[in-house]
């Protein structure tokens, strides 16, 4: 597997000057042939594909990759081009920093919130012709701070920038959100569907409580996206979604009084009673002796 530690090892691998040592924008298009991998990066990545090359695959799923596309990397993920070993010459921009250029700025402390670094396949951005020439101004901003001489204003200003481009991307994705309803109502959906089954199935009993994770993977996609997708599309979290189904499979046994309230949240997959009554309060308003002295 091929590792790109610096942004320096990075540019220069597709023939590109570094002039600065935390962040690059990279013309693809200025390299010469090379073979398709697994590599991974040591830092974030944004990349922008001007033409369909190749399939790239994040685990064992491919990106929804083609013209007009961005993908976002986090730092250590692994990455695969496929197909392996096959020649090609690579196309578009990727701009690419390091977490200590955004160190100690409010972009630093925010950035777990743009989760798009961490979706997966088939969540790729699909970019009109007019966001397109939006996110072209904001790398053109950037690489112009990037060739400045760096003085004490540099990095504020490559920030502010990088930190307008993200935001640019979260409004896409929140339009890409809405102009895939269709495909998006079927997931919300299927995640009820799996989620009535799981507790019709009693699997809780024996694979404890479910998680934002569980149903993200039985759907194929990242837990970012899956659980970014349900909020938009319903207002409520994924988690909020797994409660409510949780809490009325508990109402209905908190009413048998032949079980006790511990073994209840024992059946239901909490490990610690104290834990599901106070969940259970915090959501009914009620502790679960008292809903059952009331019902």
């Amino acid at each position: 597997m091929l590792k790109y530690e610096t942004i320096r090892q990075y540019s220069e691998t597709f023939n590109n000057p570094c002039l600065h040592p935390l962040i690059s924008l990279v013309d693809l298009n200025k390299s010469g042939m090379l073979k398709r991998s697994r590599f991974m990066m040591g830092f974030y990545a944004v990349i922008l594909k001007e033409t369909r090359c190749g399939d790239m695959r994040y685990g064992n799923n491919y990106y929804d990759y083609a013209d007009g596309t961005m993908v976002f990397f986090a730092p250590g993920q692994v990455i695969t081009h496929e197909p392996e070993g096959e020649w090609h010459q690579p196309y578009g921009k990727a701009l690419v920093f390091h977490a200590d250029m955004i160190k100690g700025t409010t972009l630093g402390k925010q950035i777990n919130e743009y989760s798009f670094f961490n979706y997966k396949s088939n969540e790729a951005l699909h970019l009109s012709e007019k966001e397109k020439a939006t996110v072209s101004i904001c790398l053109d901003n950037i690489e112009s701070e990037i060739r400045q001489n760096i003085d004490k204003h540099s990095k504020k200003l490559i920030v502010a920038n990088l930190e307008l481009l993200l935001k640019y991307c979260s409004r896409f994705y929140d339009r890409q959100f809405i102009t895939r309803e269709n495909v998006n109502h079927g997931i919300v959906e299927q995640f009820e569907e799996i989620l009535n089954d799981f507790f019709r199935n009693e699997k809780h009993k024996t694979d404890g409580l479910p998680s934002v994770s569980y149903f993200a993977d039985q759907l194929h996609l990242s837990s970012n996206y899956f659980g970014d997708l349900i909020k938009k599309e319903t207002g409520k979290s994924a988690l909020d979604f797994i409660h409510l189904k949780l809490l009325e499979t508990a109402k209905d046994r908190i009413l048998d009084t032949t079980k006790s309230i511990s073994e209840i949240a024992y059946e239901l997959g909490f490990k610690y009673p104290q834990h599901f009554s106070r969940l259970f309060k915090q959501k009914v308003g009620v502790s679960p002796l008292e809903y059952r002295g009331t019902n």
